[in-house]
């Protein structure tokens, strides 16, 4: 067990440098095998062969086209709690003026009692992501949807940052420059996060973490 403390000591104290990984699941989707066009029967026109009507032209519409996600995402809450009691009682007794209780001062059998409570709680927060970001279509679904997914990778001189988004969006809503803003998107997935010496110094220390846990405060 002594020879296992230092390098279980090394261990936490290496732990908040681990370096985070970019989760699996948004690699680009390659496009569906093409199937062999049909024998000639003398007619001109062929839907296998690369067609496309003239209101959809380029626009991504196939399993593994690509398509750019226009990030426009703002986000604010707030939230406002008060609360306020007051209460209080109070109870007299006045002796007899004769007899064994006579001799007791009216103002000893007083009572009373007070209570009261305030608090307030105030709570806002605001976020806010813009950007773009290329995906490709990984499903077409009969109803004229898709479900898309994609990320973007970006190598720092302070470490890594990545955007990984997915969701399902309509065909129809795609542009001639085939962008959609990701308002637009059902069931929208979004994780912007990073690795490196800046990700790192903004994290909260182990021991720290740890009292923090214990602590009934």
């Amino acid at each position: 067990m002594r020879r296992n403390l230092p390098l279980m000591v090394l261990a936490l104290l290496a732990a908040p440098a681990l370096a985070k990984r970019p989760p699996a699941g948004f690699e680009p989707v390659p496009p569906a095998t093409v199937t062999p066009s049909p024998p000639a029967n003398g007619s001109i026109f062929n839907a296998n062969a690369g067609y496309a009507a003239l209101v959809e032209g380029n626009r991504a519409r196939r399993v593994g086209d690509p398509l750019t996600i226009v990030l426009l995402e703002q986000t604010t809450s707030s939230k406002s709690v008060a609360t306020k009691t007051d209460r209080g009682g109070g109870a007299s007794i006045t002796p007899p003026s004769e007899g064994l209780l006579a001799f007791a001062s009216p103002d000893a059998l007083k009572a009373s009692s007070q209570s009261s409570f305030k608090g307030q709680g105030n709570s806002t927060q605001t976020s806010s992501l813009g950007g773009e970001v290329g995906v490709t279509i990984a499903e077409v679904r009969p109803n004229g949807t898709a479900l898309v997914r994609g990320e973007k990778r970006m190598l720092l001189s302070q470490g890594n940052e990545w955007v990984q988004f997915s969701g399902i969006v309509r065909l129809a809503d795609i542009d001639a420059e085939n962008r959609i803003a990701s308002s637009r998107v059902a069931n929208a997935r979004i994780e912007y996060a990073g690795n490196g010496a800046i990700q790192r110094s903004g994290r909260e220390g182990w021991l720290s973490h740890f009292f923090n846990i214990i602590s009934p405060f």
